[in-house]
């Protein structure tokens, strides 16, 4: 192994240790709290985390053999089977991620009828859909035999073995991608910038009464002065930084991947082996940043987690004057959501 096989492989190993415990942990946290199943969006996200879960037990280790052999590592029936899931799993995930924006738009910008509009039964509605939509493409690879083992990506996955099929290949592939990558970046994109837009009309509204205030207020200390004025860019800021979140790390952990399978549709392109391992490794790594961009670093998350270590070691993690609410309102000030 070369250097940057080496490199390649500490980092498909760190992602797949993250990806594993902090799916597992917002599973846990979803069997412990009564509270988080009890809200919507929770179905998306588990069904995110399981298919991000089983796309690390199965996927990556098979994807890691791969480079360390350096040729298929499994038999044929379990490179299908194998391909086969990875195929649905990503596919799947995308429509999550584009679920959690629908319900993330409809939440901010029709709050008063987001109960009648988003309820337990259309958010199993839209699971079960992003399971047909999902299984639809692998099922057709599976039937035409285009399902195997790709050098290029020490992996088995949706790969041409016939010359003579090319053509229905690069039309497959690419209704696959615009299917599932494309449309859940359109969806992301349109219901974020959604969101954003009404985020910064609050923000302006605060910034407004904040001024009026201080126009007031004559006598007020410079330093608290500074301080307000500081706290009004920050609101500002806040917002636009969690949809570059939201949005970037989709774009920056799939793009490239999508883009070189398209590229590689072409006859006389070679892809280069490394940048196909690279590639391959930035869509694994969503798998392991999805549980923080959704759901661990959210104060509701981490009041879970204090909760069961405290369930464990038998300590009172909170004080008796009760936990601060106020915290979990704080990070989403410009985002308001009914939950």
């Amino acid at each position: 192994m070369d250097l940057a096989e080496v490199l390649l492989t500490i980092f498909l190993v760190l992602v797949l240790v993250v990806s594993l415990l902090s799916n597992l942990l917002v599973l846990l946290c979803f069997v412990y709290s009564t509270e988080l199943r009890k809200q919507v969006p929770g179905i998306f996200l588990v069904n995110l985390s399981l298919c991000n879960l089983l796309l690390t037990v199965l996927n990556m280790p098979s994807t890691l053999l791969g480079i360390l052999k350096n040729q298929q590592p499994f038999g044929d029936c379990i490179c299908k089977a194998v391909g086969f899931l990875e195929t649905f799993l990503t596919s799947n995930a995308m429509l999550s991620m584009a679920a959690l924006s629908i319900d993330k738009w409809i939440a901010v910008v029709f709050p008063l009828s987001y109960t009648s509009k988003m309820r337990y039964k259309d958010a199993v509605i839209m699971v079960g859909y992003s399971w047909i939509h999902s299984l639809t493409f692998p099922m057709v690879s599976l039937f035409l035999s285009w399902i195997d083992y790709s050098n290029i990506y020490a992996s088995c996955t949706l790969h041409l073995k016939e010359e003579s099929e090319r053509r229905k290949y690069t039309v497959f592939t690419i209704v696959f991608h615009a299917a599932s990558f494309m449309l859940s970046l359109v969806i992301l994109c349109f219901t974020y910038l959604k969101v954003l837009k009404v985020a910064r009309f609050h923000c302006r509204r605060i910034d407004i009464i904040t001024m009026q205030t201080l126009v007031l207020l004559v006598d007020i200390h410079p330093s608290v002065k500074q301080r307000c004025l500081s706290e009004q860019k920050r609101r500002r800021q806040r917002a636009t930084k969690k949809i570059s979140i939201f949005i970037g790390s989709f774009v920056v952990c799939f793009a490239p991947y999508i883009i070189t399978r398209l590229i590689e549709l072409i006859p006389f392109m070679t892809i280069n082996y490394t940048w196909g391992i690279v590639s391959k490794c930035l869509t694994y790594s969503k798998a392991a940043s999805d549980p923080f961009v959704y759901s661990l670093l959210r104060q509701q998350y981490k009041k879970v987690l204090l909760n069961i270590v405290n369930k464990i070691s038998k300590r009172d993690l909170y004080p008796s004057s009760g936990y601060n609410s106020s915290l979990d309102t704080e990070n989403d000030y410009c985002l308001h959501r009914a939950n």
